[in-house]
């Protein structure tokens, strides 16, 4: 079933769009892009386009922060056995090698911790409580989990071992017995910045010890992590979120660590590095190292300061392949699944025993995008089985779980994602009431996919001074706005009624090809379609078409060019 995207125009205030036009001497265009992502002054556009450190909150903001630094300082001073613990995805390991990295320059005693996926699961495990008691742990820094793990917090408190959590995952009423807990979602913290990901959460925790103690550490390389972390978890790139990646790409253009740069050059990424290339080069192979192997593998290399491609390197790039073979196969048998239930369903639920636990947060991930509902993947043979929840936008899974929270062995995460486990016995009764519910809040709109529109552009606007620069004096603008993601999305513009140079045609097996001219053929562009050959008959039909894409800079044999990246035509 293919998915139909609805278009979308941003509703915007032609005031503020004349008004910062005027401030900035930009064009309507940039102003209807920038006043749709809220900069509507002089000042709110100078922080955009030039984020500066002094924009970062302070961190004692935080609750308990104040107290989380001193009880680290005296950890440090006193040559205390400080223990930094991760959950197994790409947020947690990016924490732990940052925590680590830090904490190694100023203590001796400093060791790393993350559980084995299969072995443990999520969390603060129980079998990590002996692992600390074994080897004479003091305090714990846990980083991206915590918040609901109230056993084995208890169990840690009871040896007098001091647990500082470090959470960004949705907080139940009750909270775990901690020494302290860093979590801006708690309801009573008034920290101005609630969206950061949990090695956001690490990095104001180091950003804070490192204003109060003066310490001679240089924290800003570290920020190389935290934006891989920041991406890879998918929140929102404003405010702190932004300036974390801003400075993190800034540093990794410039300064690479020696592990990101041995997996670019693993992953065949040359060139300038951008936030997406975090997201689909560098996340899935740390990913990878926790889904299929241990998280801690790619902890090490994040530590390392090899400079050639050593052996964790290419184990890693081994293991990703070994990945991204079974998640192919395990989504073509979930999706399988799918076409079989009735239509009229506004959720995809699917399980199997034989499916691997570590990639079903994947494949989760993409059955949504394909039939676009909120979706729940679950496996494994034994009692308790275990399962990935993803959503749409503008719905609030978490909450329906909370809802349900009478099935589950445990449950965390957050509005768009979640994990789960839960008795076998239970799984149908459990399906049968997450559809009841999730049919009886959600909105029919938010079950069909919205493209919102930015502006209409025509090739006038792109025609340009090729002394100056082989771009567009727009395109040059829009990089400036780096870097995109969730709430700083790339622009998308719309070209109407523009027609082919060349009889478009189908590359890749699954991907249309085109070239684009304005009326007088004084003008030509080449536009891709990624995942659209079944649309290439209807397209074929028409003389002109509209396309909705964002604008893309493209390298080939040698050369870069401007190409339009299509998200849909019509």
């Amino acid at each position: 079933m293919e998915v139909k995207y609805a278009w979308g125009k941003q509703k915007i205030d032609n005031s503020l769009v004349e008004n910062i036009a005027k401030q900035l001497n930009v064009s309507e265009v940039i102003a209807r892009i920038l006043v749709g992502r809220g900069i509507t002054s002089f000042e709110s556009a100078q922080n955009y386009f030039r984020p500066s450190w002094g924009d970062f909150h302070d961190g004692l903001l935080m609750k308990n922060m104040r107290i989380s630094i001193d009880r680290l300082n005296r950890a440090i001073q006193e040559k205390q056995h400080v223990l930094v613990y991760g959950d197994y995805d790409v947020d947690g390991t990016c924490s732990v090698a940052m925590m680590t990295s830090f904490l190694r320059q100023l203590s001796s005693n400093v060791s790393f911790y993350q559980p084995h996926r299969e072995k443990e699961g999520y969390g603060i495990s129980l079998l990590s409580v002996q692992w600390m008691t074994d080897h004479e742990v003091d305090l714990v820094i846990a980083l991206d989990c915590g918040i609901k793990d109230f056993k084995s917090a208890a169990a840690i408190r009871s040896l007098n071992i001091d647990l500082i959590i470090c959470d960004h995952h949705t907080p139940s009423e009750e909270l775990p017995s901690a020494f302290a807990i860093l979590n801006p979602k708690q309801a009573d913290c008034s920290y101005p910045f609630k969206e950061l990901c949990g090695c956001g959460v690490g990095f104001k925790l180091i950003q804070s010890y490192e204003d109060r103690y003066k310490v001679n550490v240089d924290v800003t390389p570290l920020l190389q992590l935290a934006a891989v972390a920041t991406t890879a978890d998918v929140v929102p790139l404003v405010d702190e979120n932004r300036l974390i990646t801003f400075f993190g790409l800034f540093e990794i253009n410039s300064n690479p660590m020696k592990a990101l740069h041995n997996l670019f050059i693993s992953a065949k990424k040359n060139g300038e590095i951008t936030a997406s290339d975090l997201v689909f080069k560098i996340a899935p192979r740390i990913n990878a190292a926790g889904r299929l192997s241990t998280a801690m593998k790619a902890t090490e290399l994040l530590l390392s300061d090899d400079d050639n491609l050593n052996p964790l390197t290419k184990e890693i790039e081994n293991v990703n392949s070994q990945r991204r073979l079974m998640d192919e196969k395990i989504t073509l048998e979930a999706l399988s699944q799918l076409d079989k239930q009735p239509n009229e369903r506004v959720t995809n639920l699917v399980y199997s025993p034989n499916w691997h636990k570590g990639v079903v947060g994947i494949v989760a991930s993409r059955i949504m995008e394909y039939y676009y509902k909120p979706t729940i993947v679950m496996t494994g043979s034994d009692n308790v089985i275990t399962g990935s929840a993803r959503s749409v936008k503008g719905f609030n899974v978490y909450d329906i779980l909370h809802k349900l929270q009478h099935y589950f062995i445990r449950f965390g995460g957050h509005k768009y994602a979640a994990g789960l486990s839960i008795e076998k016995k239970n799984l149908k009764s459990f399906f049968i009431d997450f559809e009841k519910e999730v049919k009886a809040t959600i909105q029919s709109e938010m079950l069909v996919p919205t493209i919102k529109i930015d502006s209409e552009l025509t090739f006038s606007d792109l025609i340009h001074d090729q002394k100056s620069s082989p771009y567009p004096k727009i395109y040059r603008i829009i990089k400036q706005m780096e870097p995109f993601g969730p709430g700083n999305s790339k622009p998308v513009f719309i070209f109407k009624g523009i027609k082919n140079a060349i009889k478009p045609r189908i590359v890749g097996e699954k991907h249309i090809k085109f070239r684009f001219s304005d009326n007088n053929n004084s003008f030509q562009i080449d536009g891709i379609w990624f995942n659209s050959a079944s649309n290439f008959q209807k397209i074929l039909k028409k003389n002109k078409i509209d396309v909705v894409a964002t604008l893309n800079q493209n390298f080939f044999n040698g050369i870069y060019s401007l190409q339009l990246m299509i998200k849909d035509v019509n």
